[in-house]
């Protein structure tokens, strides 16, 4: 369950330090600034924050982008537990730091044996080609615009049952294969999906080896979404979309068992979780 905090307002002096706990909070940097965090601090989750304009942000010895209205994002891979602190310096160089620790999570493991040795290792063309998929899929998301589109909070993208959860893991014959970052959910071919957030589309690409049609839309600040195992897709590499705005249809196209879509967030190379990312506060 999210709750909110609000701590007296104070004049500080000098560093300030607190400990993070896995729900939003608001703190004061000034009498007349706030510094307000959206999102739960645990493994694949998503923060979106906004502090006062002309503001600086650091995420250990990262500067995070901050927007001209003082908006930033950052988050935790799955399995994530390093120690974070979290320096806000505001336009007067009065300081606030605050630590933090990603809450760890179970998810969910399967082991399945007696898989094929030529299931287990794909064919060298087949690999080539999925490293130049990759290599796509990492430039886009390593675009930092000034947009801030994440700001907004996120929609799922289809109504459909959910029949895969980002962090589960598969173990094939006693070799752990990648965790799955996704969040699936249960379609027919041609089913409508639709933009959880505004952004820019920055990569449209019908034929991945493993993912096969795949869209990524930029919500700003390294945020993005990206939608695997498209039949189709209706928007093209530098549209500006809307949220629900209808961008694609339900495949099975790559690597697929059956219609479904497969829906990501990344906070540049970092996987998020999308379950996390519908639960922030609009």
């Amino acid at each position: 369950m999210k709750v909110s905090v609000r701590e007296p307002l104070h004049m500080f002096s000098n560093v300030i330090r607190a400990t993070f706990i896995s729900i939003p909070l608001i703190f004061s940097l000034s009498a007349n600034a706030k510094v307000k965090l959206n999102g739960d601090i645990s493994q694949g989750g998503l923060i979106v924050g906004q502090t006062e304009q002309g503001a600086s942000v650091y995420l250990n010895d990262k500067e995070l982008k901050v927007s001209k209205d003082g908006y930033f994002a950052f988050g935790f891979g799955r399995d994530d537990k390093s120690n974070y602190q979290l320096r806000v310096v505001n336009s007067e160089g009065v300081e606030e730091i605050k630590t933090m620790t990603p809450k760890a999570r179970e998810y969910k493991i399967q082991r399945v044996n007696g898989i094929k040795k030529s299931i287990m290792n794909p064919n060298p063309k087949a690999v080539a080609r999925a490293k130049k998929d990759s290599s796509q899929v990492k430039a886009a998301r390593a675009i930092s615009s000034d947009n801030t589109y994440f700001a907004q909070g996120f929609n799922a993208p289809m109504a459909g049952a959910i029949t895969g959860v980002y962090g589960s893991q598969r173990i094939y014959n006693g070799v752990p294969k990648t965790p799955h970052y996704g969040l699936d959910y249960a379609g027919k071919k041609g089913d409508p999906v639709k933009a959880p957030a505004s952004g820019i589309v920055t990569l449209n690409v019908p034929d991945m080896f493993y993912s096969g049609g795949t869209l990524i839309i930029d919500h700003g600040h390294g945020v993005t979404s990206t939608f695997l195992h498209l039949s189709d897709s209706y928007v093209k590499v530098g549209d500006t979309v809307n949220q629900g705005d209808v961008v694609a249809a339900v495949g099975s196209t790559g690597r697929s068992t059956g219609p479904h879509l497969d829906w990501r967030i990344n906070w540049y190379q970092t996987r998020l979780d999308p379950a996390l990312a519908l639960k922030l506060l609009k």
